[in-house]
């Protein structure tokens, strides 16, 4: 993925008649994103694809660097999610004990929550969602690695402490008026938090800072959304992840956040002349 957005931002660069850096290292973060966002199992052409799609469509149609409205690698996800389904549905897992090297075919702890058979239903431990001993894409498994790079991502202020505390925040408070409200649910708040994309999401994806709001108020808003919009699309929706979503769907709002979170200027607003 990483090669393949180089490439692509090289390519489309020169297009446009302009020198491409490399040391930017944009293009590079956008890889690295898309391909902890996919499964280990992800075919090469699809990675290759999504991330031209992330540079092209995501990015450079919008004017380049620094002028996308949308996630760029959220971009690419969506599309190879959409146009190769199959692909990115055929997760799997190596069996240790095996005689040989055997794959077997897994769903991830939110889809295996959501199966609608009993007897199929397999709630994941907290300690294995925290440890990362459980199917899905390369980003989302480890909770543990999420907190810490997360946390380093915010101490260093490279990423705004504003957009995970919304989302993290948002999602606790409705996992558990859910779980309140169906008495006792076996998929916890915990659970919701530790499982799936979401402290990847709130921590690396999120908190781009091109695709989300200027202001403090304006990223907590943001962030509130995107752990909202969470929550909807997991209990209400086909789809058992919504990060990817989520975010892309706030990430159209964030024009509207940033108008209504104006700071005011100190000493009240700048006398208009008659």
């Amino acid at each position: 993925c990483v090669l393949s957005c180089l490439i692509a931002e090289a390519v489309l660069t020169a297009l446009r008649g302009k020198r491409f850096c490399l040391f930017d290292c944009s293009a590079a973060v956008t890889g690295i994103i898309l391909g902890m966002s996919l499964p280990g199992t992800t075919p090469t052409h699809v990675a290759v694809i999504g991330s031209v799609v992330a540079i092209g469509i995501g990015k450079f149609i919008f004017g380049g660097l620094g002028q996308n409205i949308f996630n760029p690698a959220m971009v690419g996800r969506a599309f190879v999610m959409i146009a190769f389904t199959t692909a990115l549905g055929a997760t799997a897992y190596q069996v240790a004990d095996a005689p040989q090297t055997d794959a077997i075919s897994q769903p991830t702890p939110l889809t295996a929550a959501r199966q609608s058979d009993p007897a199929e239903r397999k709630i994941a431990s907290l300690w294995e969602l925290t440890k990362g001993t459980t199917n899905g894409s390369l980003g989302e498994t480890s909770a543990i690695a999420c907190l810490i790079g997360g946390l380093y991502l915010c101490i260093r202020r490279t990423a705004s402490w504003q957009i995970p505390a919304g989302m993290i925040g948002a999602t606790a408070v409705i996992a558990g008026i859910i779980n309140l409200s169906s008495g006792g649910a076996e998929w916890t708040i915990s659970h919701h938090l530790l499982g799936g994309a979401l402290l990847f999401g709130a921590f690396f994806i999120a908190t781009d800072p091109v695709s989300s709001p200027l202001t403090s108020k304006g990223k907590l808003i943001f962030g509130i959304g995107v752990g909202a919009l969470v929550m909807l699309l997991r209990t209400l929706s086909s789809y058992p992840e919504g990060v990817m979503f989520a975010v892309l769907l706030m990430n159209g709002l964030v024009p509207l956040i940033n108008r209504w979170t104006i700071p005011r200027p100190v000493g009240g607003p700048v006398p208009q002349r008659k």
